[in-house]
């Protein structure tokens, strides 16, 4: 390919000084003007090789970016077979020749791909001096894996959710997602995730009951028989002088309500020191799936996901505070130990589809969400990223406070786009996997 073609008609004049024999002012003058037009044309040469040198440069981190991904699994020939054609697909310039790409594989606190090109390009007007080609060359590193993630999705299932095709849309946005991090997880402990259903209440698995954290005497209190079946209260039978006896533990369903004020927005640990730390037990008969401690194990995440049912009222800082607590306190839920060589990112991403109606304390809605919006405060404040989503209906002020920043907060009008955006923050949490 000839870039310059006009090159030919520039040195014509020095040719016919070279056939002039009438002095040798016209040679000295030829000779003195070669290395002119070298020059000068060499900065021509040299800024059409930068521009090609610029062009290997972001085909080489497009590369980098791509072989990262399953860089561990490769061996080195495949490593770099891929880089190889992934470079040669990005770089267009048949201009450059000689292009070689080599990659290194390194593995520690993340995956470190190391990659590098080189390649020359032919050159015009430096061929008068004797430069026929100007060699180019190029390196790129990423770092991939260096943080981690840990997100606890914090979902309403109550019984709006059975309208409008919502849950079943939910369920297949939040496996994509869980799909999703899965595919940037490389070693077991890249990525946790907790899911906590919730409606009025979250459940925490009846198999709790014998565990010191869970609170009884709210359960005590309304569930039981007396020794007069005259009376179906605690408060009417002993008062009247008989005997109230609750019924046994084992019965619970594993439905919790709040805690007491204020650690109903905490992530405090409760202590049996401190009885208002502690989770209250409840009869509550729209009790929504088990919530899921953080975990790695995909197959149960999913299944999980699966056994999502829509029932029961709206209390969103009961989810949300079951959510910082999943990410940050090793009590009630075991929270695996970080490792010290990694950065980690705990995220919250909060569903809705409706209005607070619901908490243990009041039915006015505005009280209600002077409790969630303090949650989110805490939340934020613990330094975790917050996401908020509302689905069609709710309060849109008070959840697009709630979540760290405005690009945080999705407002959705119709079911189906539960799908791109729980795409669009999944794309955003692999993100965080890349260190540079």
């Amino acid at each position: 390919m000839r870039f310059f073609p006009s090159l030919g008609r520039l040195l014509q004049p020095i040719r016919g000084f070279w056939r002039n024999d009438d002095g040798h002012v016209a040679v000295i003058f030829s000779i003195a003007l070669l290395p002119v037009i070298g020059l000068a044309g060499g900065a021509i040469d040299y800024t059409h090789a930068s521009a090609t040198k610029a062009a290997m440069q972001a085909a080489l981190d497009a590369t980098a970016l791509a072989v990262s991904k399953e860089a561990a699994t490769l061996t080195n020939s495949q490593l770099n077979e891929k880089a190889a054609a992934y470079f040669n697909a990005a770089f267009n310039r048949p201009d450059a020749q000689n292009i070689s790409v080599t990659a290194t594989y390194a593995s520690g606190a993340g995956s470190t791909v190391i990659l590098t090109s080189t390649g020359v390009v032919k050159s015009y007007f430096l061929g008068i001096l004797g430069i026929n080609e100007i060699a180019i060359s190029s390196s790129t590193k990423t770092k991939w894996g260096t943080k981690r993630l840990r997100v606890a999705l914090a979902l309403d299932v109550t019984g709006s959710m059975s309208s409008s095709n919502k849950l079943p849309t939910l369920k297949t946005a939040t496996k994509n997602l869980i799909n999703q991090l899965k595919s940037v997880s490389t070693t077991n402990g890249d990525v946790y995730i907790s899911i906590v259903p919730f409606s009025k209440d979250v459940n925490v698995g009846s198999g709790s009951y014998t565990s010191s954290w869970v609170r009884w005497d709210l359960w005590d209190a309304k569930n039981g028989t007396c020794s007069n079946s005259n009376y179906s209260k605690q408060s009417t039978c002993t008062s009247n002088g008989h005997t109230w006896t609750p019924a046994a533990h084992s019965t619970w369903n594993g439905c919790i309500t709040d805690r007491d004020q204020d650690y109903d927005t905490t992530n405090t640990a409760p202590s049996t020191g401190n009885p208002p730390t502690l989770f209250p037990a409840e009869k509550y008969s729209s009790c929504p799936a088990a919530l899921m401690a953080l975990s790695y194990d995909w197959t149960a995440l999913t299944q999980k996901i699966d056994e999502l049912q829509p029932s029961g009222m709206t209390n969103q800082t009961i989810g949300l505070q079951w959510a910082f607590q999943a990410l940050t306190t090793n009590s009630p839920l075991a929270v695996p130990a970080k490792d010290t060589n990694y950065k980690y990112e705990d995220v919250v991403i909060l569903l809705t589809d409706g209005e607070n109606t619901q908490n243990r304390f009041t039915s006015s809605e505005s009280s209600i969400d002077a409790r969630m919006q303090k949650a989110c405060n805490n939340v934020k404040a613990a330094g975790l990223t917050l996401y908020t989503v509302l689905v069609m209906a709710g309060n849109a002020t008070l959840l697009q406070n709630c979540a760290t920043d405005a690009s945080k907060y999705f407002a959705l009008t119709s079911a189906d786009q539960m799908i791109a955006t729980f795409n669009t923050i999944g794309t955003a949490l692999s993100q965080l996997r890349i260190a540079q």
